[in-house]
C-alpha cells in the first residue's frame, strides 16, 4: 500500500515537472518565432516603453500627446496625490486578488499565487502616474507611429468595461496609483504579461507570440531608461 501510494506521488510529481517544463519550452520558442518581425513602413512618432519590474510588465505612455490626455480617462480626482511632476502613465492588467492583496512581495502567499494562476478571479488594471525619476530601471523603448500608438490606446480602453474606467473605491498601493475594473479573468494562460504581449502585438510591434513571462515580452525590445 506504502508503495503504491508512494509511486502515485512520484508519477504526480514528475507530471507536474513536466508540465512545468512544457509551458516554460512553449513560451520560449514563441519568442524565438517572434510577431511582426518586419517594422512597421512609418517613421516613429513618439516613444513609449514597457516597464518590467523582473516579473510584472506595464505599457508606460507619456500623459499627453496628440493621440490622448490620459487625465481625460483616468482622472487626477481618482488618485491620493499625484505628483505635479509626474510625465508618464503606467498602465498594466491583473489578478484582482493578487493585485488588491499583494501590494509588496513581502505580502506574496503560496495560496494566492496559485490562486491567481489557477483562474477564476476577475482582473484589474493598475494606473500609476510616474515621474521620470522612476523610469531609470526596467524599461524599454517602444518606438512607435502614430497609428501603432493609437492602436495600443484603443487596446488599453477596450480592457475597460464599456471603455470606461471604473475606479475600485479607496483601493491604492500609494499616492499616484489607482485600480480600475477591467475586462477578463487572469490565469495561468491569460497573464499580467500576456495582456501586455498582447497589446504590443495587436500595434505590430515585434514581441513573442505568447508572452506569459516578461522576458517574453521584453525580448526583442531595446533597453531605455531614462536619462
Amino acid at each position: 500500500m506504502i508503495k503504491r501510494w508512494l509511486r502515485r506521488i512520484a508519477f504526480t510529481l514528475l507530471g507536474f515537472v513536466l508540465a512545468v517544463g512544457l509551458y516554460v519550452a512553449v513560451a520560449c520558442a514563441l519568442v524565438l518565432w517572434p510577431a511582426n518581425a518586419k517594422p512597421p513602413a512609418e517613421a516613429p512618432a513618439l516613444e513609449a516603453w514597457v516597464l518590467s519590474n523582473g516579473v510584472h510588465t506595464d505599457l508606460v505612455f507619456p500623459i499627453r500627446s496628440a493621440t490622448i490626455d490620459w487625465q481625460q480617462l483616468f482622472p487626477l480626482a481618482d488618485f491620493k496625490a499625484v505628483p505635479p511632476d509626474a510625465d508618464f502613465i503606467a498602465i498594466g492588467w491583473g489578478d484582482r486578488e493578487f493585485y488588491l492583496h499583494t501590494p509588496t512581495w513581502a505580502d506574496l502567499t503560496v495560496a494566492r499565487a496559485f490562486g491567481a494562476l489557477a483562474g477564476g478571479n476577475r482582473a484589474l488594471m493598475h494606473v500609476t502616474y510616474l515621474q521620470r525619476a522612476q523610469m531609470r530601471r526596467g524599461a524599454y523603448k517602444l518606438p512607435l507611429s502614430q497609428a501603432q500608438y493609437a492602436q495600443l490606446v484603443d487596446y488599453v480602453r477596450a480592457s475597460l468595461p464599456s471603455g470606461r474606467a471604473t475606479p475600485i473605491a479607496g483601493a491604492h498601493y500609494d499616492n499616484q496609483d489607482a485600480f480600475y475594473e477591467a475586462e477578463g479573468g487572469y490565469n495561468l494562460f491569460e497573464t499580467c504579461n500576456t495582456w501586455t504581449g498582447r497589446g504590443l502585438r495587436s500595434a505590430g510591434v515585434k514581441t513573442g507570440r505568447w508572452t506569459p513571462f516578461d522576458f517574453t515580452v521584453t525580448w526583442h525590445l531595446q533597453p531605455g531608461a531614462m536619462p
